[in-house]
């Protein structure tokens, strides 16, 4: 494994900067540099070199991200084209009915997500997870950010072990204070709905044309036909229709979590 993230915070200490200097000096998010420094996100080659000319470390920085992009776990074969859409969208929708969205899963959840299928080794799980962490900052913490709008069932809010539910609530309520980020919950008392068909995602480019992805149970499937893009468009409407607003929604999950704190408390319905 490279020891790039070893390496920068070394750097950082050594000349007693902060992750904000170095920031503001090669014009990323302050996000973004703590991306590098957790390994969840590799520096591209032009912000590599910038840091090095920031830092003055001739090409140690671009060396080191070349090494970290060799080593690292390539995403399933099936995944890739939506991974090139979902990276380069100006917007992307979320729709999970059963789970809490990949993108605002904490460690420990999606770990327990990959490892209830029973269907993958103690290796294939780490490597997912690892995967799954990379993408959430390729998305979430890329310099051009998207607008991502995430519409989650209710049921899906209370679905996880206990240990580790608590604290996969606090964050998604964390990371729905994100400007750009907007978090909805369909409530229980919404009944039947169009999303109980399934979980799926819609990602716009910048030009205007919009992808979809299915969940499927072996591996999604990248939607681009037109007629059907449509469908999933008209779906996501109705969906939209019966959720909370953002501030009700969010008010939900802090009430989830202080289930968690009092275990004789009765499990909100899906009441604002």
């Amino acid at each position: 494994m490279s020891n790039l993230p070893v390496r920068l915070k070394e750097l950082r200490a050594d000349r007693g900067i902060t992750q904000d200097q170095i920031a503001e000096a090669v014009q990323v998010s302050k996000s973004l540099i703590a991306a590098f420094e957790t390994a969840r996100l590799i520096p591209k080659d032009d912000t590599a070199a910038a840091i090095d000319a920031f830092l003055g470390t001739g090409d140690e920085i671009q060396e080191l991200s070349a090494e970290a992009r060799k080593n690292r776990r390539p995403a399933p074969s099936w995944f890739r084209p939506w991974q090139d859409v979902e990276e380069t969208a100006v917007i992307l929708r979320y729709f999970q009915a059963t789970l809490i969205p990949g993108l605002l899963q904490t460690e420990a959840y999606a770990r327990a997500v990959f490892a209830s299928t029973g269907m993958l080794s103690d290796d294939e799980v780490a490597g997912r997870v690892a995967n799954r962490m990379e993408r959430q900052a390729a998305i979430l913490d890329r310099e051009d950010r998207p607008s991502c709008a995430f519409i989650i069932d209710a049921a899906a809010l209370r679905c996880g072990p206990p240990e580790i539910a608590k604290d996969q609530l606090l964050h998604l309520a964390d990371t729905s204070a994100r400007s750009n980020i907007f978090v909805h919950v369909v409530p229980d008392s919404a009944g039947l709905h169009a999303g109980r068909s399934g979980s799926f995602t819609l990602a716009t480019q910048d030009g205007g044309g919009t992808v979809g992805l299915l969940d499927d149970f072996y591996e999604d499937r990248v939607v681009t036909d037109p007629a059907r893009v449509t469908g999933l468009e008209r779906t996501w409407q109705a969906i939209t229709a019966v959720a909370l607003p953002c501030d009700q929604s969010r008010n939900l999950i802090l009430r989830l979590v202080n289930d968690h704190d009092d275990p004789a408390a009765e499990l909100a319905q899906g009441q604002p």
